[in-house]
């Protein structure tokens, strides 16, 4: 192991993933235009460290329009690129592609990632995703929409607390 990783898993980026280890239930709201709520349910969450807490992997489940979903996000901080960086797949968002998400160079205590996705009319749409922990027994997953040419808009939020 590097200092430089040592020292991001002891007090930088990585430790702040490693806060997020846990499991977690809550509820997840989904708006598919700004300000209209579709859908609230019930979502339970792990948050798991990988290859010796440089990656923290989030598995997730429950239901969207009473559909059953559930998906997979692996997180890390990419330390030669100084920024967070996200792997996102689930069973209702994303199909059958891997979202790849990446944050803004020298944000290392804000996890921010954007990717972007085919809106299905040719045009590509931005996906914006934050993860914050206001306390030790919360976690904040927000993801926004960013049409082409229109301003972005919460799409998807699941506010958890821990359980374990």
């Amino acid at each position: 192991m590097t200092d430089e990783l040592a020292s991001s898993l002891a007090t930088g980026p990585h430790a702040v993933l490693g806060a997020l280890v846990g499991d977690w239930a809550g509820l997840t709201r989904t708006w598919f235009r700004p300000g209209d709520l579709a859908d609230e349910s019930a979502t339970a969450g792990t948050v798991r460290p990988v290859l010796a807490g440089r990656f923290v992997v989030h598995e997730y489940a429950g239901t969207l329009m009473d559909e059953a979903m559930e998906g997979v996000a692996t997180l890390g901080f990419d330390i030669a690129e100084n920024r967070f960086v996200c792997a996102w797949v689930d069973s209702v968002h994303t199909g059958t592609a891997v979202m790849l998400s990446v944050g803004e160079p020298g944000a290392t205590d804000t996890i921010s990632v954007l990717g972007a996705y085919d809106a299905g009319d040719g045009s590509q749409w931005g996906w914006r995703t934050t993860v914050v922990q206001p306390s030790h027994d919360e976690l904040v997953v927000s993801h926004f929409n960013i049409p082409a040419g229109a301003d972005e808009y919460l799409g998807v939020e699941t506010r958890y607390r821990r359980v374990d």
